[in-house]
């Protein structure tokens, strides 16, 4: 009788572990996967806006379906916003910590912001989770290795001395 409290708290605890882990695995609700869908027809477009708009949407009819970070994150990239990026992808891992995808991307986006460093962690992290063989950890890799991108000076950046001189 005295670990009948004990048994039932471990029961308990048990079947939220359980419900947790089936919940990533989940299908969007129909609505927000029209809106997904639509999303990724305009990322493929090149609007990056607009599914952005479509994205936001959707993660407001279905809050709980966390693959919409993910869509949110790669279009922010495409708009060249990493900062913004890196927030949806570090949301998508507080829900799925373990999810590679996120993990990749962050990474990504660290390299295109300049973190090497930073990202060379996010490397680390996927080859102790899935091994150096998984298509997520070669991307990152090989992203890594061609280091962040070349910033192009624009002529408005450059701006001329102040002092003029007077030739004779």
């Amino acid at each position: 009788m005295r670990f009948v409290p004990a048994a039932a708290a471990l029961s308990l605890a048990l079947a939220v572990t359980s419900s947790v882990g089936w919940a990533g695995d989940r299908e969007p609700a129909p609505r927000a996967g029209m809106l997904i869908a639509e999303g990724q027809a305009a990322l493929d477009q090149g609007d990056t806006q607009g599914a952005i708009d479509a994205f936001e949407a959707a993660l407001a009819v279905d809050p709980g379906y966390a693959p919409i970070f993910l869509r949110l994150a790669e279009a922010a990239r495409a708009d060249q916003l990493q900062g913004k990026a890196i927030r949806y992808y570090r949301e998508a891992l507080t829900r799925d910590p373990r999810n590679l995808a996120a993990i990749a991307g962050e990474g990504e986006a660290l390299v295109e912001k300049g973190a090497v460093e930073k990202a060379k962690g996010n490397l680390a992290k996927l080859q102790s989770l899935c091994g150096a063989t998984c298509p997520e950890t070669q991307t990152l890799s090989a992203r890594i290795a061609a280091g962040p991108p070349t910033r192009i000076q624009t002529a408005e950046a450059v701006m001329p001395d102040a002092a003029v001189t007077q030739s004779n």
